[in-house]
């Protein structure tokens, strides 16, 4: 089963994560999501746990719960939903090969 944990404090590291919900069962996987330019948390991250009696535990217990003055937020993870193409990816007409006459 796969847990969503949000409102994570933003020095958690995967490791951190992973010892935060080993209390509840067996983790095949701990994530902490971060931006992909910075390197910095974004403030979430995923705990797959082995069995979901474990994950369910988890839910029941983590969620809420107080962690360096932030309210933890803990539920089941969810498929992530495509997103809406917005169709602003063509041609500006801008950049640096534009001609100038």
């Amino acid at each position: 089963m796969k847990v969503y944990a949000g409102n994570l404090p933003f020095s958690i590291t995967d490791k951190d994560l992973a010892a935060m919900f080993e209390q509840f069962g067996q983790i095949t996987e701990a994530v902490v999501i971060k931006d992909k330019f910075s390197g910095r948390s974004k403030g979430f991250g995923f705990v797959t746990f082995a069995e979901k009696a474990s994950g369910e535990k988890a839910i029941a217990e983590m969620n809420g719960k107080d962690m360096q003055g932030r309210a933890l937020t803990v539920n089941e993870a969810k498929p992530m939903e495509p997103r809406e193409d917005r169709g602003d990816r063509g041609d500006r007409g801008g950049g640096f090969n534009r001609r100038r006459f």
